[in-house]
C-alpha cells in the first residue's frame, strides 16, 4: 500500500482514536456490517456476552475510511491491533475500499472470523436486543455503542431496518 487507509464500519465510524489526514464515506465491497460478534470485553462478559459489528461475508459496507500519514502507520496498527484483536474475533485484511470521490484504495480493516466461538451469526432481532439491553463491558453499556452505531449510519445517509428494530426494542 503506497497510502495508509483505514476502513472503519462499526465504533470506527464516531471513534476512530488515532490521527488521520483524511477521512470519508467509503464503500466496501463483499462484505456488509452485521451484529454478529459476541462481546466478551468491550460491551459485554464472557457471561453476558454483548453484541457488537462484524464485517460478514455478503453485500457492501458503507463506513468510514481514513488515510493516516505513513510516520503514523506503525503507531495506528498497533493501537488497531490492541483495540481490535483482543480476542481474535477479527482478521486484520486489506480490502479495496470506493472513496466518495471515486477513488480506489486499498484499506485495512476487520473482517469476522465466522470459525472462531465467538461468531453470532444472524440472529433474530429480539433476540439481538434482549442481548444488547443486558449486556455491559469495558467500554460501557451495549446499548450505548448500538445506539451510536445506528445514529452514526444514518448520519452516513443510511438506513438499516433489522438495526433499528433492535434499537426500537430497547
Amino acid at each position: 500500500m503506497t497510502e495508509f487507509w483505514v476502513f472503519g464500519y462499526g465504533s470506527l465510524i464516531w471513534r476512530p482514536g488515532f490521527e488521520f489526514e483524511e477521512r470519508g464515506k467509503a464503500r466496501l465491497a463483499g462484505f456488509h456490517r452485521s451484529l454478529c460478534v459476541h462481546s466478551y470485553v468491550h460491551r459485554g462478559t464472557p457471561e453476558r456476552p454483548g453484541l457488537v459489528f462484524g464485517l460478514d461475508r455478503g453485500g457492501s459496507c458503507v463506513g468510514m475510511a481514513y488515510r493516516v500519514a505513513e510516520e503514523r502507520r506503525e503507531a495506528t496498527l498497533k493501537y488497531l491491533r490492541e483495540r481490535e484483536l483482543v480476542t481474535n474475533v477479527y482478521l486484520e485484511t486489506v480490502l479495496p475500499v470506493r472513496l466518495g470521490d471515486g477513488r480506489l484504495v486499498r484499506a485495512v480493516t476487520y473482517v469476522v472470523d465466522r470459525g472462531h466461538a465467538q461468531y453470532a451469526g444472524r440472529i433474530e432481532v429480539a433476540d439481538a436486543a434482549r442481548l444488547v439491553a443486558r449486556s455491559h463491558g469495558q467500554s460501557g453499556p451495549n446499548v450505548d455503542y448500538v445506539r451510536s452505531a445506528l445514529t452514526e449510519i444514518r448520519a452516513l445517509g443510511l438506513s438499516d431496518p433489522w438495526l433499528e428494530g433492535v434499537v426500537a426494542r430497547l
